[in-house]
């Protein structure tokens, strides 16, 4: 959403958008007042289509409207992280290109912003997949590793991008040697009395390996920052501002921030109240990240955008 409107954005000589919040953030609040996983769940079920081509029609109708990746800009380079079930690796979705380095590339793709977002939020097992038909003759020969021919290059089966890499960490990590992470990733929770019937014991074991998965990516980013192999920082949901040592930063007791991170992450309504303090979490803690580990002249904010709704 925020690339769509890039170009729109008006800033101002200190670089700050003065219409940030009717472009961006007003409309990004209005969809997550609305329910949209159980309707997508039902309509896919009992009727003609998939539950991912339900999704795909919700953020066309509340948020991209017809927009394409080609109506994202050229810098920043926004990227669409999805897992392309059948060759098990990333598939990317941006303005210069769709790529699976297996599959091969794909020029100036002109995919609709709807339906590569949805592919990237399909979470499993409910929302995914969702099947993207594609037109073999559009692949650059040559730019898959193995799996360049039918059927992988007329029908890819795409599931959420956090099945491969959750961080997005692999977009970026071989390319750049400063790297911002904005974890918003859920917690598996321990379970005295874990069920062993075949269908909920397999998800558990599932749920498990992608904790596992997650961790590693985790710490990978945090040693390299640690051993100076990269330069950044890493601000989580659950993480402890208190951590970060500064005097100055926003008031976030911990009790209060980790209840907000208990939020289901879900295509479902949020409360006016939550979004605003949610947004004021998330604005805090990266300011603490930034300040303390990045840039230590930034100045400290004046407050919560919200200030009324505090953590």
């Amino acid at each position: 959403m925020l690339g769509l409107h890039w170009s729109s954005l008006a800033f101002d000589q200190n670089g700050i958008a003065q219409n940030f919040a009717q472009e961006f953030i007003t409309p990004i609040r209005q969809f997550a007042a609305t329910t949209t996983d159980v309707w997508a769940i039902l309509a896919g079920m009992l009727g003609p289509g998939t539950i991912g081509d339900r999704v795909a029609a919700a953020y066309r109708r509340h948020l991209f409207g017809a927009g394409t990746l080609q109506d994202l800009p050229d810098r920043p380079r926004f990227v669409i992280n999805t897992t392309n079930v059948q060759s098990g690796v990333l598939c990317r979705f941006s303005r210069p290109y769709m790529w699976d380095y297996r599959v091969g590339q794909i020029k100036n793709p002109t995919i609709e912003l709807a339906i590569a977002v949805a592919a990237s939020s399909a979470f499993p097992p409910v929302l995914s997949p969702v099947q993207l038909d594609v037109e073999p003759s559009l692949f650059t020969p040559n730019t898959g590793t193995d799996l360049q021919f039918e059927p992988y290059t007329s029908k890819m089966i795409l599931t959420d991008g956090g099945v491969y890499d959750n961080l997005g960490l692999e977009t970026v990590w071989k390319e750049y040697q400063t790297i911002l992470v904005s974890d918003a990733g859920g917690k598996l929770d321990a379970q005295s009395r874990p069920r062993t019937n075949w269908i909920c014991h397999a998800l558990r074991v599932l749920n498990l390996i992608d904790s596992q998965v997650r961790s590693l990516r985790k710490q990978q980013v945090i040693d390299s920052y640690t051993n100076k192999t990269r330069n950044g920082t890493y601000w989580g949901i659950r993480t402890n501002i208190a951590n970060y040592g500064l005097a100055n930063a926003l008031p976030c007791p911990e009790k209060q921030t980790l209840q907000l991170a208990d939020i289901a992450t879900r295509l479902a309504r949020v409360s006016p109240l939550n979004q605003e303090r949610l947004i004021n979490w998330g604005y805090a803690v990266c300011d603490a990240a930034l300040r303390k580990h990045v840039d230590t002249s930034l100045a400290p904010p004046v407050g919560f955008p919200y200030p009324s709704a505090g953590v």
